[in-house]
Parts: C-alpha cells; sequence; structure tokens
C-alpha cells in the first residue's frame, strides 16, 4: 500500500476491511510517500498496532509511481503473491478468498468493483467492468487497476527496476499487467470485491470525463510545458505531448524486449509499439480494437495523434 497523507476515516475503514479479510494469514507493507513518522503512528493507532502491518518509505516524496516501486522492493522473495491496496478503498470481506486461488493458473489476476462517492455514499457505477483483452491492446487502454489486483511473487523478478519514464501516462499497475501478460497470463474475473472509492484527493478515479476535449488538453499540456520549462517552444510541445501519450507505451514495450530479448510476445509489443513501429499497422490493430470494444475511441486517438508528434520530438525522448 502507498500511503500520501492519507484521510484518517478513509485509511481507517480500508485497514479495518484489510485486517478482517477472511484471509489473514499475510503482511501488510506500508510505504508513506513522505511524512512517515506520521504514518507509522497513524498506522498503529488504527490497527491496534496490529503486527502484520509495517511502514516504511521516508520524508522526501517520489509520487506514487515510485512509491510503489519503493514499497515493492520491499516485498520478501519468499512471498507466494502481492495484493497491491490504495489507502481509501474499501474491501469486501472475501476478495482474497475469492481472487488467490485464480493464481494456479495466471501470474496476475483483477477483479471488479462498485464505484462509491465518499463521503455520501452515492454508488456511481455498480460495476467496473473490467474485460479480458489481447495483450496488444493492454499499452493502450489499461484493465488492471492496482488496487483490485493480485500477482505472483515473480512477476517482480521482471518488473523491477520500474521502467525510467517522465511520462504523466506512468502508471505501476498496466506496467506489472504487461509484464504477466507477456510471462504468462493477466486475467481478468467476473466477482465484485471492492468498492473503489471517488473523492476530491484522488490520484487516478474512475469517473473522469471520457470525452475528447482537443483544445482543451492542448491547453493544459501548453501551460504544464511552460510551468516546467519557463516556455512552449513548439519542439517542446510535441516532446509533452507524445510522452503524455504514445511515449509511455513505447517505453513498456522496449524495456520488455531489453528484458525479454528471446520473448515472442514482447518482440511482437515492440514491433507494434516500439521505436520502430509502423503508424499505419498500429492504426489498424487499434482500428479493430476500438470495433471490438476493447479500447476507447478516445484512447486510440489520442495514442495516435502522439505517435504521430514523435518525429517533431525525437531529441527530447532519446
Amino acid at each position: 500500500m502507498a500511503a500520501y497523507r492519507p484521510d484518517p476515516a478513509l485509511f481507517e475503514r480500508q485497514l479495518a476491511s484489510i485486517r478482517t479479510q477472511s484471509v489473514d494469514d499475510f503482511r501488510v507493507i506500508i510505504c508513506a510517500d513522505g511524512g512517515q513518522a506520521e504514518v507509522r503512528a497513524l498506522v498503529a493507532r488504527l490497527t491496534d498496532a496490529d503486527r502484520r502491518f509495517s511502514v516504511i518509505g521516508a520524508d522526501d516524496r517520489l509520487g506514487f509511481y515510485r512509491n510503489f516501486e519503493r514499497a515493492l522492493s520491499a516485498v520478501p522473495s519468499h512471498a507466494a503473491w502481492v495484493a497491491l491496496s490504495d489507502q481509501d478503498d474499501f474491501w469486501h470481506e472475501r476478495k482474497l478468498e475469492l481472487m488467490l486461488p485464480h493464481l494456479d493458473r495466471a501470474s496476475m489476476v483483477a477483479a471488479q468493483a462498485r464505484v462509491v462517492r465518499y463521503p455520501d455514499g452515492a454508488i456511481l457505477s455498480p460495476n467496473t467492468r473490467r474485460r479480458n483483452v489481447a495483450v496488444a491492446d493492454l499499452p493502450v487502454f489499461n484493465q488492471f487497476t492496482g488496487g483490485m489486483s493480485v500477482f505472483r511473487r515473480g512477476i517482480l523478478d521482471l518488473a523491477l527496476p520500474f521502467p525510467v519514464s517522465d511520462s504523466p501516462a506512468r502508471v505501476h499497475d498496466q506496467w506489472l499487467a504487461l509484464c504477466a501478460a507477456v510471462t504468462d497470463e493477466a486475467l481478468v474475473i467476473p466477482d465484485l470485491v471492492q468498492d473503489y472509492v471517488q473523492h476530491g484527493g484522488n490520484v487516478l478515479g474512475e469517473t473522469a470525463d471520457a470525452r475528447l476535449r482537443p483544445l482543451a488538453s492542448w491547453h493544459r499540456l501548453r501551460d504544464r510545458v511552460r510551468e516546467e520549462h519557463g516556455s512552449a517552444s513548439p519542439r517542446g510541445l510535441a516532446a509533452a505531448a507524445f510522452a503524455a501519450s504514445a511515449g509511455w507505451a513505447e517505453t513498456m514495450v522496449e524495456t520488455l524486449a531489453e528484458r525479454l530479448p528471446a520473448n515472442q510476445s514482447a518482440r511482437q509489443l515492440g514491433s507494434l509499439y516500439g521505436r520502430r513501429r509502423s503508424l499505419f499497422r498500429v492504426a489498424a490493430h487499434l482500428g479493430r480494437s476500438v470495433i471490438s470494444g476493447n479500447v476507447p475511441l478516445r484512447n486510440a486517438i489520442v495514442y495516435l495523434a502522439g505517435s504521430a508528434l514523435r518525429p517533431l520530438a525525437r531529441r527530447r525522448v532519446r
């Protein structure tokens, strides 16, 4: 579990839902992304000093991507499985009991959740409707939300260290899912196992506006580039747009190709989304995926638009 300035009420509820799981043979590693002493004191108070819970981390903030990497690096080698947890969701009592048996078949398993608004408890969606898709669709549209996933410990031997990327699209769960999918199987099951809580402090959420708003997106990108670099040159904007869309997919598949040079699935992903990809080929693939419902049209358009900018951005992304 990654923890950053947790809301005490939500944090207490989530810790209680983990403590009361029907499967109780586990250890919880909570990685504080800043304020380690405060998080440690809060955990000790909210869990009645339950020895299964420990807090690591530091006072410097890494952001959720690198903080999850730090947390996963602390998982002992003898662990059989790993479950990811957000600090503000709510696990149903039989979550682990329902999910863990599927690790006999697959190396990573994701389930479904109710989407619930906090604090009024309104149900925004009765089901997240994650689905099984081809491995080649995962770099563009992730089906494996971290807090709803469990995986075999062996995946970390491939996944760590996380790929180096400054893309705002970089996420730990998508990377872990790709590692699982190319080495064995990444499986989505229909069981409803938790509440996915939405509130004003979500880093990522389930209820964001999925409509394509190119002008608004361009303005946000321009403002971010100006804030980070002091100006918004055409090359800087192209590099930022590429990094925020196709750049993260490229980083993931190139990293897999380097770490698994003999793996056929990794090679196929590299040819589709890597540095030497054919824009026509990936457009044809995504067109089929959009028609089949495996990739939203918005995601396909954003990816293709960003990918087309790579020649303009190449000096910035090497």
